[in-house]
């Protein structure tokens, strides 16, 4: 049996124009919702699809504020069996002030009899873009740690963890207990069905007081790249348009002259 632990963060929703805080620390979230970022929804999927496979459970972690619940509802609704909420102000944790707590959660639970084999992350964070918790975390808790993974299964006391590299596919295996952070693309995030939403409402969510003082973010200030600009070509209107389809289809090698 494999129990997993998943780490999630409550972040903006960019999928429109991305706007900064006045302080240039952080997304201005005054006009969008909130969301889990697309590399963490794919660490949920790994999270459920491993426990599953291997008999055992997967609970969802976040740090930050209540808000942050309905984050942790929404990964039961798709299959995680249990949540924890780290109640903090997001604003004031850097990348290792997170890791720190989910060490100290690690470390309580495991006192408690609740050992995690695997703790899975999203490769960054969607609104600050901090690629260190994943790191940090495994060096906190002495354990394996590689980041950037597609997809990750246990095969008997270790996990292997498949991802991109400049030269194709790269294979990792890591002894457990281990930490893998995982970047989108290698499994589809399923959608919660309505008995999921049902059963998330009722699933009680243990709540923890953050309990180690923060050292802050530590960042100069976030910045947005301009914007590229773009242009469009006009090759004609109606039939007249037809030869210059053809010498463009051409130019892209699409044809043969």
């Amino acid at each position: 049996m494999v129990d997993v632990l998943v780490c999630v963060k409550r972040v903006p929703d960019s999928s429109g124009q991305v706007l900064l805080s006045p302080d240039e620390q952080s997304v201005d979230a005054r006009h969008v919702g909130f969301t889990t970022s697309p590399h963490e929804e794919c660490a949920v999927e790994l999270a459920i699809q491993v426990a599953a496979a291997a008999g055992g459970g997967a609970t969802v972690l976040t740090v930050g504020s209540v808000d942050a619940t309905a984050q942790l509802r929404n990964a039961i609704a798709v299959g995680c069996t249990s949540a924890v909420l780290v109640e903090a102000d997001p604003n004031r944790l850097g990348p290792a002030d997170v890791a720190a707590e989910i060490a100290e959660v690690i470390r309580a639970h495991e006192a408690a009899g609740r050992r995690y084999d695997l703790v899975l992350l999203g490769n960054d964070a969607a609104d600050t873009g901090d690629f260190q918790v994943g790191v940090r975390l495994g060096y906190a808790l002495d354990r394996p740690v590689v980041t950037g993974i597609a997809t990750c299964e246990v095969q008997g006391e270790r996990v292997v963890a498949r991802g991109e590299g400049p030269d194709g596919t790269e294979v990792f295996e890591l002894d457990l207990p281990a930490v893998v952070t995982v970047s989108e693309g290698g499994v589809a995030p399923r959608y919660p069905s309505i008995p999921g939403r049902m059963k998330a409402k009722k699933t009680p969510v243990e709540t923890r007081a953050a309990g180690v003082d923060p050292v802050g973010p530590a960042r100069v200030r976030l910045k947005l790249m301009p914007e590229q600009p773009s242009s469009v070509q006009v090759l004609g209107e109606g039939p007249a348009a037809a030869p210059a389809v053809v010498d463009l289809l051409e130019q892209l090698g699409v044809l043969a002259r």
